[in-house]
């Protein structure tokens, strides 16, 4: 007989962190603990407010309806919570942590063993120029040789002085420099601020416009100087019919997946195999989920042989994370099998 609880937890940023949300200075999300007679299994629903689709009033009641009919089994949940990404999410996660001997192997590899690792982008925070600048130096110090900037909280002039700094130090070959736009550009302005973009060698840029605009983003797709990647504008897109389609009309050069707004591991690999079928690139990213989550994302990730940088999180954003095996070295995520989780079996109890 499987049982089910849920848990609310807030995650505390080490400092103000500026996103095109505005400033962070805490994240909610919420845990599922399952168990049999046993064992038990944990899962993290990161739902995010004011960017995920499942955002609703909703949303304690849903996970409410979710911990009393657990006794339904992972899939025909599934397929009844298709709306519910991250809490699609949270249960995938629960029930491969509940298979799990250790609650946190989710999926064994060389990865969880310790003897291989995931290439990763270092990611710089919005922010003022001194700011910005100051974290790409230290990314760079750090190792990182991929570093996405999120542009479009200061002003196009500044930002793009700061890319050109960046260059006259550092060449295509030294850093790999991803943008991120999150639809600061109006629709009109995009292709011309993308031409002054590609001046800098750029990988590639993130939604340069905001989602829900199909025709303008197919023509941006088409005419663009610079590859773009669609983030945001996978959100909401739940049948896989749709998934082909949207990629079908956009034509993409990437899209990037965030499991916890598009489903899981189940709504990752179905964008996945609709990108591979139009040989259009991906990667994954995280989105500030705790070490719960990232733990999941990270060991999912390493499966899918993507040697590509991806956008995952390094754990260190947060006053009260959970210790974890999870560690940062020379731009590469690691598992060390050595370390511990400071989370204990019977630390969620209900």
């Amino acid at each position: 007989m499987l049982y089910a609880q849920y848990s609310n937890y807030t995650l505390n940023f080490k400092q103000p962190s500026g996103t095109s949300r505005g400033i962070l200075n805490t994240k909610e999300t919420w845990f599922i603990v399952i168990q049999d007679n046993r064992r038990k299994g944990i899962g993290e629903c990161g739902m995010f407010r004011g960017l995920s689709i499942d955002d609703r009033p909703d949303y304690e009641e849903k996970l409410r309806w979710v911990c009393k009919n657990i006794h339904k089994g992972l899939n025909p949940l599934l397929d009844e919570l298709f709306e519910y990404p991250s809490i699609q999410f949270g249960l995938e996660m629960a029930f491969k942590s509940l298979e799990s001997d250790d609650w946190f192997t989710l999926f064994p590899s060389k990865f969880t063993e310790f003897e291989d690792s995931i290439n990763i982008n270092g990611l710089i925070w919005m922010g003022d120029k001194a700011f910005m600048m100051s974290q790409i130096e230290e990314k760079i110090n750090a190792g990182f040789n991929c570093i996405k900037m999120k542009i479009g909280a200061i002003d196009f002039t500044s930002e793009i002085e700061m890319l050109k700094s960046i260059r006259k130090q550092f060449l295509v070959s030294d850093i790999e420099l991803r943008v991120d736009a999150n639809g600061a550009f109006l629709a009109q302005e995009a292709l011309e601020k993308l031409k002054y973009l590609s001046e800098y060698d750029l990988h590639s840029i993130e939604q340069p416009i905001k989602q829900g605009q199909p025709e303008e983003m197919a023509r941006l797709c088409e005419q663009t100087p610079l590859p773009i990647a669609l983030d945001e504008e996978l959100i909401g897109i739940f049948k896989s019919k749709e998934k082909q389609s949207i990629l079908e009309q956009i034509k993409p050069q990437y899209i990037i997946l965030k499991p916890t707004l598009i489903g899981g591991f189940r709504g990752s690999r179905e964008w996945i195999d609709a990108a591979k079928s139009k040989n259009i690139g991906w990667w994954i990213t995280s989105a500030l989920e705790s070490n719960i989550g990232l733990n999941a994302i990270s060991q999912f990730t390493y499966t899918l042989n993507n040697s590509m940088p991806q956008g995952l999180g390094t754990g260190g954003l947060f006053t009260n994370n959970f210790d974890s095996p999870l560690q940062v070295k020379n731009g590469k995520l690691h598992y060390n099998s050595k370390s511990s989780w400071s989370l204990k079996n019977d630390q969620f109890t209900f």
